[in-house]
């Protein structure tokens, strides 16, 4: 007969978080998109679906786009976890892709924007210079109600223009 009480005891993790280490324990079913929000207290990854469908909780484990909220917290255990909030410079200026978001209104209610700023992301450190249609391709992994998509894509395609690392 097995103890329920064990099935659900905390396990130790440790999750290297836009370049810190955490050493913590956690509940084997938790997800790491619950993890990040209410152990670390990094509410910029959203829970949308919950079932890896919208896009909102993308974060880069390992320097790849993964939904956060179908990845449990284990299996994080020793990776490298990029959020939305490693985006800004330390001060809270913003970095060129957000600011493009910004400058190209493809915020509107913004619940969707960090999982399309991490996807971004991804694509711009890939590719420095994507055409408009792989930008497109790209970011149709994430669903958005808002924008019809149009000004994420003019977002990201003014990103990728600019001079420097646009992530």
């Amino acid at each position: 007969m097995t103890d329920d009480a064990d099935s659900t005891a905390s396990l130790p993790v440790t999750l290297i978080v836009n370049g810190r280490t955490h050493a913590i324990k956690v509940e084997p079913w938790r997800s790491l998109a619950d993890v990040l929000r209410r152990e670390l207290g990094l509410s910029g990854t959203r829970l949308g679906c919950e079932l890896g469908v919208c896009g909102t909780c993308t974060v880069l484990m390992q320097d790849a786009p993964v939904r956060a909220c179908i990845v449990l917290a284990v299996q994080a255990d020793g990776q490298e976890i990029e959020t939305v909030e490693s985006l800004a410079a330390p001060d809270g200026t913003l970095g060129d892709l957000q600011q493009a978001f910004s400058e190209c209104h493809g915020l509107q209610c913004g619940f969707c924007t960090p999982g399309f700023l991490m996807l971004a992301t991804d694509l711009l450190r890939r590719c420095a210079a994507p055409g408009r249609e792989e930008i497109r391709k790209c970011l149709s992994a994430n669903l958005c109600r808002c924008t019809g998509y149009s000004a994420i894509i003019d977002a990201v395609d003014r990103a990728a223009t600019r001079s420097g690392s646009p992530a």
